[in-house]
């Protein structure tokens, strides 16, 4: 490292290189002076090479043989931080800018409210940093930022990274500023039992869900889908209680309670952190599964029917006491009903569109 760099048209110097000066000028040898100034030639060629700051120690030692003031001293040092963070800075900038370019500030903006600030990149960048509470948006692109990855492909992108930390970051500060009491996993169980009764409540389920985890110490977010995230829920302790954030992705009832229940499932069986939309991960989603549709019941249903159209499936569903657009979701990711259905999904299916308020 020099003891000095250059920047924005100026140079920033390091005490260290005025140090050398008086040396050179005193005539004598580093290792003399070192010796007169109460330390060790090492200590005194690492701080004229400019590889450690100025102690105050040693400003004292220099101002007592030089006859100049401490603060001399160390006003050199704090000038040439302050320069030396401005660059780092600066290069920090460079690399969030293209963190920026993953990221789609219009989310954002219609959704909390961010300023539109059009073509004014580095503007957006310092709003978005301050909405996440991080330090630079180069941190989105680190795995495991907010919370673990569960599991995920070795291929995952840049881009699914760094979105999906944004929205967990989002969903972990909204958990930090909701008052909750201490996770209770028995009171957990009886508000997940609750939540089963609210599949067919599409117009109110959400604030009536919410407040019951919230007794049971887990702080329900739900979000807007970030576009590229790829992530369909995440989970984390929080100061004693537990976020559990599931988002819109896909937009349909019943792909929302699955990511529900999820992750329900991973609380349930204490381990938290990030679910992508390729992982397979088998007991939370066999527990979602008998959860929203009990097995053996499901099983019977199925074996004695070779079709099924709208009359059988909103029977079956009746009979459960679950929204027909569950049953019509989990028919057709066992095969059991072509996608190609649409007739059925539009009378069945319901969309849920999260809006912010």
């Amino acid at each position: 490292m020099s003891n000095y760099f250059e920047f924005n048209d100026k140079v920033a110097f390091h005490p260290g290189y005025y140090i050398k000066e008086i040396v050179d000028e005193s005539g004598l040898t580093q290792e003399d002076f070192a010796k007169r100034l109460g330390t060790t030639p090492k200590n005194l060629s690492i701080l004229i090479r400019g590889e450690q700051s100025l102690s105050i120690e040693m400003a004292s030692k220099l101002s007592r043989m030089l006859g100049t003031s401490v603060g001399y001293w160390l006003g050199l040092q704090q000038a040439y931080n302050e320069m030396y963070a401005e660059f780092l800075m600066a290069e920090d900038l460079k690399h969030e800018k293209e963190i920026f370019k993953l990221i789609d500030y219009k989310y954002f903006r219609d959704h909390f409210g961010l300023p539109s600030l059009p073509r004014k990149t580095e503007d957006q960048i310092s709003c978005i940093r301050d909405f996440l509470s991080v330090a630079s948006l180069t941190v989105l692109g680190e795995r495991n930022l907010a919370v673990s990855f569960r599991s995920y492909k070795e291929d995952l992108s840049l881009s699914n990274i760094v979105n999906a930390n944004a929205l967990t970051q989002i969903a972990v500060n909204q958990a930090l500023k909701t008052e909750a009491p201490s996770y209770d996993k028995k009171k957990f169980v009886g508000a997940v039992s609750f939540a089963l009764t609210q599949t067919q409540n599409h117009e109110t389920f959400l604030p009536v869900i919410k407040d019951a985890f919230l007794k049971a110490g887990v702080v329900f977010v739900v979000l807007p889908n970030l576009k590229n995230s790829g992530i369909n829920g995440a989970t984390k302790k929080v100061d004693g209680k537990i976020m559990l954030m599931v988002n819109d992705r896909r937009h349909y009832a019943d792909t929302f309670w699955f990511s529900l229940f999820h992750e329900i499932g991973h609380i349930l069986d204490g381990d938290l952190g990030m679910s992508f939309s390729n992982d397979a991960e088998d007991r939370a989603d066999l527990y979602a599964q008998s959860a929203l549709i009990p097995q053996e019941q499901y099983c019977d249903f199925i074996l004695h029917h070779k079709h099924f159209n709208k009359d059988i499936i909103v029977e079956f569903a009746k009979s459960i006491d679950r929204d027909p657009g569950i049953v019509l979701g989990r028919l057709m990711k066992d095969k059991l009903v072509e996608h190609s259905e649409a007739e059925l999904s539009n009378k069945l299916r319901h969309k849920y569109n999260i809006v912010i308020s």
